[in-house]
């Protein structure tokens, strides 16, 4: 069974959207099998075999979520940030402000779903393959 310590070992590695690819891999690595993360304080519940559950803290104060989904917006920031041009923390905010209530991580899927605040999918993407 993974332990908080070790996803945030992992964590700790991503400076950007960019290394995204690569902390899923480590997280299959240890038996995550998915998670969803919110983003009003960043909290993370992961899940493994077996019904296995564990979640993390907040990672930061608690940020309001807009009521209004800006999908444009969020298309744009989401591809800076996976480009490398902006940081977790930067990415989180770019997030509330656009109406992005969490992302569902799926690694059996190798999906990322983004939801705003009434549940819609704004987004589903493909995890690339680390390069």
């Amino acid at each position: 069974m993974f332990t908080v310590d070790q996803i945030n070992e992992m964590h700790a590695k991503v400076k950007s959207g960019a290394d995204f690819p690569g902390y899923i891999q480590d997280l299959i690595g240890l038996g995550v099998t998915g998670f969803e993360t919110f983003v009003t304080d960043g909290h993370t519940m992961y899940f493994g075999k077996d019904g296995a559950k564990i979640q993390s803290d907040a990672k930061y104060t608690v940020l309001k979520i807009a009521d209004e989904s800006g999908k444009d917006q969020f298309l744009e920031d989401l591809k800076d940030h996976q480009q490398g041009k902006t940081n977790y923390q930067t990415f989180c905010l770019d997030c509330a402000w656009s109406g992005v209530e969490k992302w569902v991580v799926d690694m059996t899927k190798m999906t990322c779903t983004y939801y705003d605040k009434a549940g819609n999918e704004m987004l589903a993407e493909a995890i690339p393959t680390p390069k």
